[in-house]
């Protein structure tokens, strides 16, 4: 047999990250090869949490609920299984809970996947063409109880490769360090100062749409 026909019967070398995830995590995520396919599963199949945890990928696939974090985790988890990179992106606000993105690109475009009790802060489909774009798509949906518009900043975005070492993917110990880091890094600011003092409130149909489903 050739060396060429051999190299081309040997099957891919498994990466260090993959051997962790057992053989039907591994097959439950390949069935999540589509964006929207994820987005369905944490919209579906996902209880919203409200408990104070930072649960890894295993635990979600085994617990069924996720807050915004972990939904991020296990989305950036099926991303790399299907191989993209597994990058999420911070929203930072005031007055309010920050979010996290799972983010992605297809055809040079950005898209995001997200869990969260707001029905406008979820799924974008890659249509951005930076991410200025896309974390600007949620502005006019976020907003706090009092419906105040509360998005001000967002991070670079973090490859969750560099968490590794502490198998971000399957461990059983929350994954505080990674929102930690979070709270380190550069943001970028979405307004001027002046906007940033004036209180802007969102329409009262529009806080009531954003509601619908929230639990």
């Amino acid at each position: 047999m050739s060396s060429l026909a051999s190299t081309s019967n040997e099957r891919r070398a498994v990466l260090p990250w993959e051997s962790q995830l057992t053989p039907s995590e591994r097959s439950f995520l390949k069935t999540l090869d589509r964006p929207e396919k994820i987005q369905a599963f944490l919209d579906e199949q996902v209880g919203y949490n409200k408990e104070v945890t930072c649960r890894s990928p295993r635990r979600v696939l085994r617990d069924r609920v996720a807050h915004c974090a972990e939904g991020a985790f296990l989305a950036a988890a099926a991303l790399r299984v299907n191989g993209h990179a597994a990058l999420i992106l911070d929203l930072e606000t005031v007055r309010d809970d920050d979010h996290l993105l799972a983010i992605f690109q297809e055809d040079g475009h950005w898209g995001a996947i997200a869990k969260s009790n707001y029905a406008g802060l979820r799924f974008r489909e890659p249509v951005y063409r930076t991410l200025r774009e896309l974390v600007m798509s949620y502005y006019e949906h976020y907003f706090n109880l009092a419906g105040e518009k509360t998005l001000r900043n967002y991070s670079r975005p973090v490859n969750l490769a560099r968490f590794d070492p502490i198998d971000w993917m399957v461990t059983e110990d929350d994954l505080w360090a990674i929102c930690e880091y979070l709270c380190t890094i550069s943001h970028t600011r979405l307004l001027s100062p002046r906007r940033e003092r004036q209180r802007q409130f969102v329409d009262r149909r529009l806080f009531q749409a954003g509601l619908v489903g929230s639990v």
